[in-house]
């Protein structure tokens, strides 16, 4: 166990890639102790990324980038702006209004904070606004995207913790609700503060215009209901709905109603039992591929082959990490370090409270060092047993898991959100590390309310029926 994960730490903490680290950790502990033979090694490794749920990560990275080339993050910023652009610190509340509508489509942290997020920061510096303010709500603002469905993580945590991942995703809207409000109190309390004023003038013609686009957008299931009310089958009605809305859209050219329609069509697909939440991820590629090709007329084919070279490196990345992880937890669990932790843990408190203070400070630590994908892969095969026997709810587990390692993303030394923020905004990781600092006071609340208030994660899926 000590040379596992000794090896491990010391190649992290000399540069060595975390995929790489972890490779290397376990090659290592495999020639000198000759735990299993080469086949079953490569058979695990294998079973890492064999997975029907897996499949949902290159579509979820694909649809984000889609939707970064079609043009659809302008529309979803302008949109924001006529909303709540108005307000005290209006480009601030717009950053998070925007990170909420584009989060239901990208699913990742990095494709918000790389997307709509290179958009915000740009008009935040423009309209007088420090750039670490910019850098700050930015960074705050791009951990929605894995709270909000669809989520990467939670495909990821679903696979390897056993749980339906599409209660995974249900159980992130209530929270990512508490975090949006909890965030747009914050810029409120700066906006006073520091004399932040308004961005963009008071037009009741856009916010009426706005809020149409949001009725409409509403209207879709309401409409769905009633002509299934009248005595239609559920598909005809969804989709003389679709028929509808897409003929008022092109009628009266509204900038943002299909964007905003994307997290509806997932979210109603997977209720219905159109498509699992893996199959969702080929629906979000196909409803991008129609926003660009057919509705905005914005994506060129230069354009796709960059979206599908990107997507290609990203997934690869990934599914490298994945596999490293998984041959790399087995053998925690071959060496008995996992139990060993378990009994450790159960020696310093059976108490499912105090267990969930430890773990928040284990995660966040972790999350400073490990990337996303590795620390689910490493973590939940061991922190799963106990969190059953302590009668925790693996879901809200879930949620617990995902906040803590998104907060861990805003982080040296491998926050990539950090990283992605700090090359935008062309400043130094030192200086863009402070300036997020003040941002962490409301995830750190959220954090806490998502722990310790279990029906903020379990009131929806529950009245879904997603779990007992």
């Amino acid at each position: 166990m000590l040379l596992l994960i000794g090896s491990f730490l010391v190649f992290m903490l000399i540069g060595v890639p975390v995929a790489i680290a972890m490779a290397v950790a376990s090659v290592l502990y495999l020639v000198i102790y000759g735990a299993a033979p080469d086949i079953i090694v490569a058979q695990r490794m294998i079973a890492g990324v064999e997975s029907f749920p897996l499949l949902a990560v290159p579509f979820f990275i694909l649809a984000g980038n889609l939707m970064n080339i079609a043009g659809v993050t302008g529309r979803i910023y302008a949109f924001a702006v006529a909303l709540v652009g108005w307000m005290k610190g209006g480009l601030a509340q717009v950053n998070i209004v925007g990170s909420v509508i584009f989060s239901g489509m990208s699913g990742t942290a990095l494709a918000d904070a790389a997307g709509i997020g290179t958009i915000e920061i740009k008009a935040m510096k423009d309209h007088g606004y420090p750039v670490e303010a910019a850098v700050g709500v930015t960074a705050a603002s791009a951990t929605l995207g894995p709270i909000f469905p669809p989520s990467l993580p939670f495909v990821i945590y679903g696979m390897m913790a056993n749980v339906s991942i599409g209660a995974l995703f249900m159980a992130g809207i209530l929270p990512g609700l508490v975090m949006t409000f909890l965030m747009m109190g914050t810029v409120a309390v700066f906006a006073y503060r520091r004399g932040w004023g308004s961005d963009a003038p008071f037009e009741m013609r856009k916010l009426l215009a706005a809020s149409v686009e949001i009725g409409v957008v509403l209207a879709f299931p309401v409409a769905v209901y009633l002509f299934v009310a009248a005595g239609l089958s559920v598909n005809l009605a969804v989709g003389l709905a679709l028929i509808a809305l897409i003929a008022l859209d092109w009628t009266f050219d509204f900038s943002a109603v299909m964007a905003l329609m994307t997290p509806i069509i997932l979210i109603g697909g997977m209720t219905l039992g159109w498509f699992t939440p893996t199959e969702a991820a080929v629906a979000a590629v196909i409803w991008s591929l129609f926003l660009g090709l057919v509705r905005y007329r914005s994506m060129t084919f230069r354009s796709l082959a960059k979206a599908g070279f990107d997507t290609i490196e990203t997934t690869a990345s990934v599914l490298f990490i994945v596999t490293a992880a998984s041959i790399f937890a087995w053998l925690l669990t071959v060496s008995q370090a996992a139990q060993l932790l378990s009994d450790f843990i159960f020696s310093l408190t059976d108490n499912k409270w105090v267990f969930l203070i430890l773990v928040n400070l284990l995660m966040l630590f972790v999350g400073c060092f490990l990337d996303t994908i590795a620390a689910i892969t490493i973590l939940v095969p061991i922190l799963l047993p106990i969190v059953l026997k302590l009668g925790i709810d693996p879901v809200q587990f879930g949620l617990i898991m995902t906040l803590n390692l998104m907060i861990g993303l805003l982080h040296p030394p491998l926050g990539m959100v950090l990283f992605v923020l700090s090359r935008v905004a062309k400043l130094s990781v030192e200086r863009t590390t402070m300036a997020i600092l003040p941002w962490l006071v409301p995830l750190f609340v959220a954090l806490l309310i998502i722990t310790f208030v279990p029906a903020v994660s379990l009131w929806l899926p529950t009245a879904m029926g997603l779990i007992k």
